[in-house]
């Protein structure tokens, strides 16, 4: 019977178009109407049914992608760390190297192996020693400024005692006056700058002051430290060169060179009898 009808209604459509296209025309828009909108949504899910296997696949070499990329991320940030700690390094010893060059009582430049950072007594290890001739006394910088003085040698090693420590004392001058004071650690990284006079002393914050040379340790015109606050006359000042940063330091010959050894007297002969 669905055959029959069929059939039927094909023989009437193809009657109807050939005696009759007008109307024809406006049947078949009408079947158009009806059938366009199931062919489409039969056409949307044949087309996703299509598409899933390439769409999971996508998802799967996305999350693959998405996992390698965020390794190479990690990777690369490791990689930028170590790059920038290590121009930071070259960046300091291209200093102290300039400084070598420019200094005529240079001794060695050697390497930070240990410090007492957590302590209120401030020391370093230096990996040098008196094979590379340092001697207790010596002083210690870096391109920025005074760090500290070789109070212990051995064969590779050798301790300073840095400025920032209680027992450091470091005579000094103020640069835009040239008054003398004397600089002392604190143990907290930072410094009390006292006068060295009987006379007070007026300091200002942003003083600097720098080594004067008396005593005969020290260079003139290191930079020492720099005023931060004042507390009637004595000065807090942190150091020009910050010892808890210190990667490598130089170390210089005495200002003055040491008195010759006193010599020994010859025993005079006694008299005969």
């Amino acid at each position: 019977m669905a055959a029959v009808g069929g059939a039927a209604i094909g023989a009437a459509l193809l009657l109807l178009s050939t005696f009759n296209p007008t109307a024809f025309s406006a049947v078949r828009g009408f079947f158009s109407e009806i059938t366009t909108p199931i062919s489409s949504a039969f056409a949307w899910v044949r087309g996703g049914i299509a598409g899933a296997p390439e769409g999971f696949s996508g998802y799967v070499n996305a999350r693959g992608e998405n996992e390698r990329l965020k390794k190479q991320l990690a990777e690369n940030e490791v990689l930028v760390s170590r790059a920038r700690a290590l121009n930071q390094e070259n960046r300091k010893l291209r200093d102290m190297l300039q400084l070598r060059d420019v200094t005529t009582d240079a001794i060695v430049i050697a390497r930070l192996v240990a410090s007492s950072a957590s302590s209120t007594r401030r020391y370093a290890t230096l990996n040098a020693g008196s094979w590379q001739h340092v001697k207790p006394g010596m002083p210690v910088r870096e391109a920025a400024g005074l760090i500290g003085q070789v109070i212990e040698t051995s064969p590779n090693t050798s301790r300073v005692l840095l400025i920032v420590d209680p027992e450091s004392i470091v005579p000094v001058r103020r640069t835009r006056d040239g008054l003398p004071a004397i600089a002392a650690g604190r143990g907290d990284g930072l410094m009390d700058i006292r006068s060295a006079s009987i006379a007070t002393m007026i300091f200002q914050p942003g003083d600097t002051f720098v080594t004067s040379g008396t005593g005969g340790i020290f260079s003139p015109n290191i930079p020492v430290a720099r005023v931060i606050r004042t507390a009637r006359d004595i000065a807090v000042a942190e150091p020009a060169a910050n010892p808890d940063a210190l990667d490598f330091a130089l170390v210089q010959q005495s200002f003055l060179p040491e008195p010759p050894p006193a010599p020994t007297p010859t025993p005079k002969p006694k008299a005969k009898p």
